[in-house]
């Protein structure tokens, strides 16, 4: 089934549009706060289909991203017991919750940084940090430089690659969007077991 292709197709096209910039900053910004899909899966086909605004698209995706930080740090630290606990708890993310917490006690700040650069969840850790009330500018700072890094690279990894990136990825996408599948069917079976 080629149905990646057909994603892979429609996203690119769409990654050409003149509404695209303020879709890939709306979508970062919930990111951050609450959606559960990365802006990546955006950026990338917006730098293949602009590659001149590459360091523009990255620098959108990383101001709206902190700005949804922030809303989920004041989340965290306003709201956290009243409204955002029951909501953790009805949708079986305590568990990440709790081991966000413990990252907090033994990392610090870097585990914003860490959360920021990497595919972990950043819109717990901005909960959490708020939560736990991290001091504020720490926490916009090792969001602004992790989150930053993480957009430039693929900004940045994506206009390198150019065509030949792009095509490569053409032929790959349906194995790999499978794979993916497959390796999160497989995750969950053995979180599950």
């Amino acid at each position: 089934m080629r149905i990646f292709s057909a994603l892979y197709d429609w996203t690119l096209k769409w990654s050409k549009h003149q509404f695209a910039p303020r879709v890939l900053a709306l979508l970062t910004f919930a990111e951050s706060v609450f959606f559960p899909i990365p802006p990546d899966v955006l950026l990338a086909p917006m730098v293949l289909a602009k590659p001149k605004k590459a360091w523009y698209y990255a620098t959108l995706t990383t101001i709206a991203s902190v700005i949804g930080g922030v809303v989920g740090y004041l989340l965290g630290y306003f709201m956290f017991d009243a409204w955002i606990q029951p909501i953790i708890t009805e949708v079986g993310y305590q568990g990440k919750l709790d081991n966000a917490i413990a990252w907090f006690e033994q990392w610090g700040i870097w585990v914003v940084f860490l959360a920021g650069f990497t595919p972990i969840p950043y819109k717990i850790f901005t909960l959490s940090a708020g939560f736990l009330q991290m001091m504020f500018l720490p926490f916009l700072i090792a969001s602004f430089v992790g989150r930053g890094m993480r957009f430039f690279l693929v900004a940045g990894l994506v206009q390198w690659g150019g065509e030949r990136m792009e095509q490569q990825l053409r032929k790959w996408v349906d194995i790999i969007g499978w794979g993916l599948v497959a390796l999160i069917a497989i995750g969950y079976v053995i979180y599950k077991a």
